[in-house]
């Protein structure tokens, strides 16, 4: 039934159907209509017509009774009368039925006769003639009443006396049923005939108009994309009718309409795919040639792309151009492009000094076979739609353009969209190359001193502690010397600190020549330098050092005043086993003799003597007595160092530094660091001094953020998180508050293991900064493995970026990354007026330095901004 149900539905959703419906409907509602109606009529008539009988039949026989009478029969004479009447008149339906009066009955006796009902009764008394139309059947009710006439035969009756009712009934319930198995038959008859003529005049018209429709379901299927679409025409459709033709014409007028908005689908696919290629991941990065053939081949999924090129600028030195074709081409098309964006160049540098192209480099996504030509492209198939993304500061960035089919012009809306993705991957592209030149410089200058191109370093101790353990495992020697410029701060201070720079150059020029090839120099800091003499005893050693010390001394730099500037060093030795077995006493033990050589008058070299290697290692004894009485004793103190917004000035982070109490001194915290780390109780000294920081926030109600200072390896003690988050539970301290600076003091051989905590203090709502970045080669690393909140930029580039344009360059690259990725920028050693307006102008968020604030026993009011002295 269901089934039969739907089926019925779904022809009433065809045209024909819905035609054949809608004219047997308004037929069988005519018909139904007519019929009833007719029916109803015949019925009134067929009545009237018997009401009109029976008044005919009870007059005539009324009449004839009153002759019956007068001729004078006796009542069974009168009794024959009527039966006869009755049987005469009942072949035709009608039944007669005669009642006689009281008066009668009473003269005449009981007369034998039906019973009388209400309405004989009724007649009887009062004489009236009735009619009744009662469940089909007509009644007429005619009384007999005593004329004047009649009396002389009936003495016996009195005038208007009504002797007796004639009861005539005609019933029309046999000829109505004949009537309406007629009018069904007819009907039925009637409706087949409407059923065979609506079947014929919808097929008509169904056929005239579906012939149209099929054309148009036909042109409609053929279109599978944009291109068909606008060839799609239905302007010559003829329905047949004026309303569906001017029907068609408006979709006609639609489809000219849209064809102007329309969009390939994968256009558009293409773009949204795109924006899923923004997330730049540190693969991407590396492999950055080949995410780009990935862009290239995706493009030409939509549209017909040749070539994309990267131009980016080296410094002020010229151009390196990387162009990826995505099919191979012949050496003259290369020859042809490299001309056209030689041109582009000259174009942009109009008016400028010569443009410079230092190298092209061409890549290929789409090798050609063997038996396949080479594409032989003409500039005019090649037509580069360039999108500029020029940084010029630092000046690393460049163009990026792609050379697509010279069609798109023909369409406006397609060439709007294909220029909007072309954007999307252009900028795309650009991020990607700028971030790996960042990436570059991040990696090269982690590991270098920006201004010697040296080791730097930290780098420098990953570096002896190889060699440590490489000349443990071999039984090998060692040798470590630790230099000191003379007179560096004299040449600075007359000469300015350019000169300086120059001076620090030629110097580190002059000891990479003084060493052989597989010796590890680096910069240690400032004017110090250390050598790394891999398998070297005391007296080879000794030697390389005057070696050094005569060449030193024989450099002769040009002052801008004209004078002339010599250097002279003085060299501390240490060797290994002899005077130390492990990389922090070693160092210790070179930089007590550079000292010595210092106190010796200077530009010297100096080796340990016997009873001198005891002497040092008795005053690092004293330090860890200090260091863990202070720990026993509780003499840990906290210091804050107020982090002022550049902005404003207004102070609402500090630094937590740690000193010890010794008498009335304060030992700073360079003094024992190194120490504590060594021994093993840094941690212990990080939790004391955390839970003394929290009991003074508690105490002064401070609300502003606190930067805590710690090494690597107190993250990683197994219950450091407890303790932490459980001190910060008992003092009413925010997670979010608190912010751990990871450092590179020591490296972590466990890099996953330190991630772990990490995660798990970020997971409590602790947050995390990189102290010092830029001065370790672990600083980027950390970065791309942590999630990091916060970068704090290494203090010798912000106070040399002034004065060196490479620092500048550097602290550059790392502001642009990190606003790519979102993370807030502190400048530390911010020492006068002019650095802080730098670090303004470059766009940094907070400011860290003795300008700006001293460290203090106290936490600085945020409420009021922090008054800095001139």
């Amino acid at each position: 039934m269901l089934t039969q149900v739907r089926s019925l539905f779904t022809c009433l959703k065809t045209l024909q159907g819905f035609v054949l419906v809608a004219i047997l409907s308004a037929s069988l509602t005519v018909f139904i209509g007519v019929t009833l109606a007719s029916s109803l009529l015949y019925e009134n008539i067929l009545t009237r017509q018997a009401e009109q009988t029976s008044e005919t039949l009870a007059r005539q026989s009324y009449s004839a009774m009153q002759q019956v009478l007068r001729q004078g029969w006796n009542r069974e004479q009168m009794e024959t009368f009527i039966e006869e009447t009755r049987l005469a008149h009942e072949a035709s339906g009608y039944r007669f039925t005669f009642y006689w009066g009281e008066g009668v009955t009473q003269r005449h006796g009981d007369i034998d006769q039906p019973e009388m009902d209400v309405v004989i009764h009724a007649a009887l008394a009062a004489g009236g003639e009735r009619v009744w139309r009662e469940n089909g059947t007509v009644r007429r009710i005619m009384p007999l009443v005593a004329r004047a006439e009649c009396l002389a035969c009936q003495q016996y009756a009195a005038a208007g006396e009504v002797l007796g009712v004639i009861d005539i009934q005609h019933d029309l319930a046999p000829i109505s049923r004949v009537m309406r198995f007629n009018y069904l038959a007819m009907f039925i008859v009637a409706a087949l005939m409407v059923l065979m003529l609506a079947l014929g005049i919808s097929k008509l018209f169904a056929e005239r108009i579906e012939a149209t429709l099929r054309q148009f379901r036909q042109r409609l299927a053929a279109v599978n994309s944009v291109a068909d679409f606008r060839n799609l025409n239905l302007g010559d459709s003829d329905v047949g009718f004026q309303e569906l033709n001017d029907a068609m014409q408006q979709v006609n007028a639609l489809v000219g309409r849209l064809r102007n908005v329309a969009v390939d689908k994968d256009i558009l696919e293409f773009e949204i795919r795109l924006l899923s290629k923004f997330i730049i991941t540190s693969e991407v990065v590396r492999d950055w040639r080949e995410f780009i053939k990935e862009l290239l081949a995706d493009i030409n999924t939509i549209i017909q792309a040749h070539t994309l090129v990267t131009i980016f600028q080296v410094e002020d030195e010229g151009y390196e151009l990387e162009v990826f074709w995505y099919r191979e081409v012949a050496p003259e098309t290369r020859a042809t492009f490299e001309a056209l964006l030689t041109q582009l160049l000259e174009r942009k540098h109009e008016g400028q000094p010569a443009c410079i192209i230092l190298k092209v480099s061409h890549h290929t996504v789409v090798s050609s076979g063997e038996n396949e030509a080479l594409a032989d492209l003409t500039p005019e198939d090649i037509r580069l739609q360039t999108k500029s993304l020029l940084l010029e500061a630092p000046k690393i960035g460049g163009i990026v353009g792609i050379g697509v089919q010279s069609d798109l012009a023909q369409d406006p809306i397609r060439h709007i969209v294909i220029d909007g993705i072309l954007s999307t991957l252009l900028n795309l592209v650009g991020s990607v190359k700028a971030i790996y030149k960042y990436t570059q410089d991040l990696e090269f200058y982690a590991t270098r001193d920006p201004l010697t191109n040296l080791h730097n370093q930290r780098i420098f101790k990953d570096m002896l502690t190889y060699e440590v353990g490489r000349a443990t495992r071999h039984q090998d020697h060692f040798s470590l010397l630790m230099l000191d410029l003379d007179n560096f701060k004299t040449v600075n201070d007359r000469h300015g600190h350019a000169f300086g720079d120059q001076f620090l150059h030629a110097v580190a020029d002059t000891l990479a020549h003084s060493i052989r090839p597989g010796d590890f120099l680096a910069r240690y800091g400032g004017d110090e330098f250390t050598v790394i003499l891999p398998q070297t005893e005391e007296e080879q050693a000794y030697s390389v050092a005057l070696r050094i010390a005569s060449n030193l001394s024989r450099q002769v730099l040009t002052a801008p005043d004209g004078s002339t500037v010599r250097a002279t060093t003085s060299i501390g030795i240490a060797c290994y086993p002899n005077h130390a077995g492990n990389p922090h006493d070693l160092f210790l033990m070179a930089d007590n003799m550079m000292y010595k050589a210092k106190r010796k008058g200077k530009n010297c070299v100096a080796l340990p003597e016997q009873e001198e290697v005891a002497a040092v290692f008795k005053e690092v004894g004293e330090k860890n007595q200090m260091v863990l009485s202070a720990l026993e004793e509780q003499r840990i103190v906290p210091y804050f160092q107020p982090i002022a917004d550049v902005r404003t000035g207004e102070v609402n982070i500090h630094e937590l530094l740690m000193r010890i109490q010794l008498d009335d001194r304060l030992v700073p915290a360079g003094e024992f660091i190194d120490i504590a780390e060594s021994i093993g109780v840094i941690h212990k000294m990080d939790y004391q001094l955390i839970e003394k920081a929290f009991a003074q926030v508690r105490e002064q109600g401070y609300e502003g953020m606190l930067f805590i200072n710690l090494s690597p390896k107190s993250l990683i003690i197994g219950e450091f998180i407890g303790r932490i988050h459980q001190l910060a539970i008992d003092y009413g301290i925010l997670p979010e508050r608190i912010v751990f600076e990871l450092t590179e003091r020591e490296t972590v051989s466990n890099l996953k293991l330190l991630e772990k905590f990490v995660l798990d203090l970020k997971m409590e709502g602790f947050n995390f900064a990189i102290d010092d970045f830029g001065s370790g080669y672990s600083s980027f690393r950390y970065l791309k493995q942590f999630p990091i909140d916060v970068i704090k930029i290494e203090g010798e580039f912000i106070r040399n970026m002034l004065s060196d344009e490479k620092y500048m360059a550097f602290v550059k690259s790392i502001v642009t990354l990190a606003q790519s990725l979102g993370v807030s920028t502190i400048a530390e050693f911010i020492e006068d007026e002019e650095v802080l307006a730098a670090v303004e102008g470059l766009g940094i968020d907070f400011g860290q330095g003795y300008h700006l604030g001293r460290p203090g026993p106290n936490f600085v009011s945020r409420r009021q901004p922090l008054l800095v002295s001139k």
